[in-house]
C-alpha cells in the first residue's frame, strides 16, 4: 500500500470544505455552550429549591447520556413532536447543549472562587442584582476559568465528528465519502487526523498561554 499524492490533491478541497463545516459547528456550538452554561449556573444558584434541584437533575441526565444519542434524539425524534431541524443545526444544538453542562460546572467553580468580601461589598453598596452579576461577580469568575473553558472548546472540536452520524458532511464525513468512491481510505482518513492535529495543537498552545496568564493559585 503506497501513498497516492495525486489522489490526495484531488480530495483535499473536499476535506478542507469539511473542515470548514467542522469549525463552524464547533464555534457556534461553543458559543451556545457558553451562553446556556451560564443560564444553567444561575438556575442552579436559585433560592427556589424546586428550580435548583430540577436544573441539577437535568444537567446530570445530559452529562450521563452519550452525545451521539442526544444528536440522534434531536435530529430523528424531535420531528415527531413537530420540531424539524436541519442536520447542521441539530449538530450545533446537540454539541452546545451537551457541553453547556460542563461549562456550567466551570462557571460554578469560578463563581465559588470569588472572595466573600466581594459579595459583602455589593450588599454594603446596595447594588442591584443585575449589576452585582454583570459588573462584579462574572468578570472575576470568568477571568479565572478562561483556561478551563478553552479546554472544552478543544474537546468539542475533537467530538465534532459525531455529527457525521446525523448526516452532516463535516471533515470525517467528507473523508468517508471520498474514500467510498474508490475504496481508497488511506489518504482521506490520514488527512483527517493530520488536519485535526493542525487545528488542535495550536489551540492547545493558546490555551496553555491563557492558563499561564489567568491561572490563580
Amino acid at each position: 500500500m503506497t501513498w497516492d499524492w495525486t489522489y490526495t490533491g484531488e480530495i483535499l478541497p473536499d476535506l478542507l470544505n469539511g473542515l470548514r463545516v467542522t469549525i463552524l459547528a464547533t464555534v457556534l456550538g461553543y458559543v451556545l455552550a457558553l451562553a446556556l452554561g451560564l443560564v444553567w449556573t444561575l438556575l442552579r444558584r436559585s433560592p427556589n429549591k424546586a428550580v435548583s434541584q430540577t436544573t441539577r437533575w437535568i444537567l446530570e441526565f445530559i452529562r450521563s447520556t452519550p452525545l451521539l444519542v442526544q444528536l440522534f434524539y434531536i435530529y430523528y425524534v424531535f420531528p415527531s413532536i413537530g420540531l424539524t431541524l436541519g442536520p447542521l443545526t441539530a449538530g450545533i444544538l446537540g454539541l452546545g447543549l451537551h457541553y453547556s453542562t460542563y461549562t456550567a460546572e466551570v462557571y460554578r467553580a469560578g463563581i465559588s472562587d470569588v472572595p466573600r468580601g466581594q459579595w459583602e461589598a455589593t450588599v454594603a453598596l446596595n447594588l442591584p442584582k443585575r449589576r452585582v452579576w454583570q459588573d462584579v461577580i462574572l468578570p472575576q469568575a470568568v477571568r479565572k476559568v478562561v483556561p478551563s473553558l478553552g479546554n472544552y472548546l478543544i474537546a468539542m472540536f475533537k467530538d465534532s465528528p459525531l455529527i457525521f452520524g446525523i448526516t452532516v458532511v463535516e471533515l470525517l464525513g467528507a473523508a468517508y465519502q471520498a474514500g467510498s468512491v474508490g475504496g481508497q481510505f488511506l489518504e482521506p482518513i490520514t488527512m483527517v487526523g493530520l488536519l485535526f492535529v493542525a487545528v488542535s495543537v495550536p489551540s492547545s498552545i493558546l490555551v496553555r498561554r491563557l492558563e499561564r496568564r489567568y491561572a490563580t493559585y
